[in-house]
């Protein structure tokens, strides 16, 4: 089975886009993969972590060109997680193929109380997922009025097992206004699906990386100007450099 990148979305997007990104931040000289400015590129720190669990992130139109992105980090530290484009016409067959794989049990992140009643097996404990299949955690990946959309304009996730969170603190998304202060960034989602799972190590590495991607988003926008002593890519270096570019172990 084939793994669908951010990149392999966004160079699709960038083949089918009539008219260049003009959007807050498009004048910054960024770099292609990582999407801070070029002075501040991050790619050279990049880890990748094992899991027992997979994503896959629907991009909506708007969310592939802005970079401020949080969902292609996970694929950063998962590069084994999938992604496309959102379409509301018809869903892609690849990825119909991912959500029927025998190796996979789908789980939609979606709010309950806005879910369609066919969202019946509502997952509240790791206990309730088949033993012998891997959690495939769909996210999606949008302002949250994009998000609604996507949902409702989608019945392929209608009938797919759902788990909802109820976020404990204010999230640390500080590079675009969010529509709720009490949403949280799709990087932010997917490391809560990491702890609820029980995977302790990858929710910290996820949010960890989440933190230095923050970090120099903002040094980008701001021209270098802060605090460019880089504290979180410091400590984040210093926790896991002797791994960089290699898989990191869960005792890693």
């Amino acid at each position: 089975m084939s793994v669908h990148s951010f990149q392999s979305v966004y160079k699709l997007r960038l083949d089918q886009s009539t008219k260049p990104f003009n959007a807050r931040g498009s004048k910054v000289q960024r770099c292609a993969k990582c999407a801070v400015a070029l002075q501040f590129c991050l790619c050279q720190y990049k880890v990748v972590i094992g899991s027992e669990a997979r994503f896959m992130v629907l991009l909506s139109q708007n969310e592939v060109f802005k970079p401020s992105n949080t969902g292609r980090l996970i694929g950063d530290i998962f590069p084994n997680s999938q992604y496309f484009q959102w379409q509301r016409t018809q869903a892609p067959q690849a990825l119909l193929d991912v959500l029927n794989h025998s190796d996979f049990f789908p789980v939609l992140i979606f709010p309950d109380h806005y879910a369609q009643k066919s969202n019946s097996m509502k997952l509240a404990v790791k206990n309730e997922l088949p033993r012998h299949k891997k959690p495939l955690f769909i996210l999606l990946d949008g302002s949250w009025r994009e998000a609604r959309r996507m949902y409702h304009q989608s019945p392929y996730l209608h009938d797919l097992p759902l788990l909802s969170f109820t976020p404990q603190q204010i999230s640390q998304y500080q590079m675009r206004k969010s529509d709720n202060l009490n949403h949280l960034s799709t990087v932010e989602v997917a490391s809560l699906c990491l702890e609820w799972f029980g995977e302790e190590k990858q929710a910290q590495c996820l949010q960890h990386w989440f933190a230095v991607f923050r970090e120099s988003y903002l040094l980008s926008r701001s021209q270098g100007r802060g605090n460019i002593e880089r504290e979180q890519l410091r400590l984040f270096s210093a926790h896991y450099q002797r791994h960089s570019g290699r898989v990191v172990s869960e005792d890693g």
